[in-house]
């Protein structure tokens, strides 16, 4: 079973229970019970709504865990693939002699900035920035942006 169709069970069967008691105070409010029921059925009943309500909580709590679980599981193997593209990264910017200013300059490139947004948070002008990303793109043997992000991907 997939988890979808657990979640849609779930709903269902939450929903009818609720249904039956939602639907027993409205026909007791509004007197619209044309012949009365036999009590013992009537108990049964109940109690089946109530045990459904109870097993929709309890399933639902469960589906909740399992769902928490795998997010914490997949962001955690989300962290170790950052972790292992900023040592990627890191070992290019080595191996190409980069400056801390030209890695600096190269980490905005590939995270998509601008270079009026590098320039704005290196405090630099534009002009420098340019100079670096094409001392970067030298060291790299690319011809741009593109092509340097495309070593990545």
């Amino acid at each position: 079973m997939t988890n979808r169709y657990v979640l849609r069970l779930i709903f269902a069967l939450q929903f009818v229970c609720a249904l039956f008691f939602i639907s027993d105070i409205v026909i007791s409010v509004l007197g619209l019970r044309m012949r009365p029921i036999d009590w013992q059925f009537r108990e049964l009943l109940e109690i089946g709504a109530a045990v459904g309500l109870s097993l929709g909580t309890v399933l639902g709590a469960v589906a909740l865990f399992r769902s928490q679980a795998k997010t914490n599981r997949i962001e955690g193997q989300l962290r170790a693939a950052s972790g292992a593209f900023a040592e990627l990264l890191d070992e290019n910017f080595d191996q190409w002699a980069l400056t801390p200013a030209e890695r600096d300059v190269a980490w905005f490139a590939i995270k998509g900035m601008s270079t009026q947004e590098i320039a704005a948070l290196r405090s630099t002008s534009e002009g420098t920035v340019k100079a670096q990303s094409n001392a970067i793109y030298r060291k790299a043997g690319v011809s741009g942006r593109y092509q340097l992000l495309g070593l990545f991907v």
